[in-house]
């Protein structure tokens, strides 16, 4: 037995990331415009930054509260009702080591070995990959693409469930697609799992970064106090913070003792020093993110009628996130082509082989950064289009 083949199957089943592969291959190039990852090109604002040192100086570097400090819980809650006009109580809320965590033990919580999960795809690869080292079996349920637009099929969606579904995934608006759902789909979609007796894990974490006006809506908007409902968030996206490694889940309060046992036999709560930036984030951010929304927008703009102009990419500005997901004629190896790009080019994609099914032949291309680099990105990438 080799070293490799005595490790756990579940383990050994975790796939490569299609984004970091391309990542690797290029990184530290002179001239690269890296638009593959999904982050700003902004470091944390002061004003945060500022707060965690001060806490840490202070000493606030000792175990604290598993479900998160309580000015943080209490912070979210003002943060909840300022954005989404929802009232909720700091006991809906629970601190976790990242977005991804909040996900990993959103599944962990409702599902078991050999449940399955259904998701709509093209989507973010590492929710699938989470249940599947969770032992549940995601099920993909692709988005339609027409005339650049992305739309959901409700009845393809139902017909994805089965005896062994114990919740759906919906991320809205969507990565890498920009998808948005309306409040319509959510109606039906929430109405589909209370019929079958679902949990929705809700991926809401662009919520604000919506362009048709406010935010995006939400299944806060039209849930009932009963509904089977866990939302995923992160402060990465909001305010700078990807490095940070802190999200949150919003729950209903009587499971909370289960997941604070999750986090505590999983990284035993978020350093507080840490936990003080993200209550000044909530609570004084709320200018940098609105910037940073309409640098967005700007942005979008800019990327995607600079390339649609060239009639040999399909698609249409996203109504939400952070991403055009471009099909480009004559790409039929997204991989491949991202690899190309990189070379010919020096401007970093993503894949959309990286993303499931009915990715495969598009690029993800990140448009939250430098506008003067997203219009030398959009510049390279017209020429390469034409010179295809």
């Amino acid at each position: 037995m080799t070293i490799m083949t005595s490790l756990s199957p579940r383990a050994l089943s975790a796939p490569e990331s299609g984004i970091v592969e391309v990542v690797n291959y290029a990184r530290g190039r002179d001239g690269l415009i890296p638009l593959w990852v999904g982050e700003g090109d902004l470091p944390t604002p002061d004003f945060i930054t500022r707060a965690a040192a001060e806490a840490l100086v202070a000493g606030e570097t000792f175990y604290t509260w598993q479900r998160g400090i309580p000015p943080l819980r209490e912070a979210l809650a003002r943060y909840y009702q300022r954005r989404f006009q929802k009232t909720l109580a700091p006991e809906n809320f629970y601190v976790t080591g990242s977005g991804m965590q909040a996900i990993k033990l959103a599944i962990e919580a409702i599902a078991s070995p050999g449940d399955e999960m259904v998701l709509l795809t093209p989507a973010w690869p590492n929710f699938a990959a989470a249940a599947d080292l969770s032992g549940v079996r995601p099920v993909s349920v692709p988005l339609r693409f027409e005339n650049g637009k992305w739309q959901l099929d409700l009845d393809r969606l139902e017909s994805a469930i089965g005896e062994r579904t114990r919740a759906l995934f919906i991320n809205t608006p969507s990565n890498p697609t920009g998808w948005t759902a309306t409040q319509d789909d959510l109606r039906a979609i929430l109405s589909l799992a209370r019929k079958r007796g679902l949990w929705i894990i809700a991926d809401e974490i662009y919520a604000l970064y919506y362009y048709l006006g406010g935010r995006a809506p939400s299944f806060l908007d039209i849930m009932e106090e009963d509904d089977r409902i866990l939302f995923v968030n992160s402060f990465s996206k909001n305010w700078s913070m990807t490095g940070w490694r802190v999200g949150w889940i919003v729950a209903p309060p009587a499971i909370g003792q289960v997941l604070e046992n999750l986090i505590q036999y999983s990284t035993s709560g978020v350093a507080q020093f840490m936990q003080r930036g993200a209550v000044v984030a909530l609570d004084e951010g709320d200018r940098f993110v609105d910037d940073n929304v309409a640098k967005a927008r700007r942005n979008r703009d800019m990327l995607c009628d600079a390339l649609i102009a060239t009639n040999r990419v399909e698609t249409l500005k996203p109504d939400g996130a952070l991403y055009a997901f471009l099909k480009i004629d004559g790409v039929t190896d997204a991989r491949r082509a991202a690899i190309d790009i990189v070379d010919k080019t020096g401007v970093g994609l993503a894949p959309g082989t990286a993303f499931g099914e009915g990715g495969s032949l598009f690029m993800r291309a990140c448009f939250l950064r430098d506008p003067a680099q997203i219009a030398e990105a959009a510049d390279r990438l017209r020429t390469y289009i034409l010179g295809r």
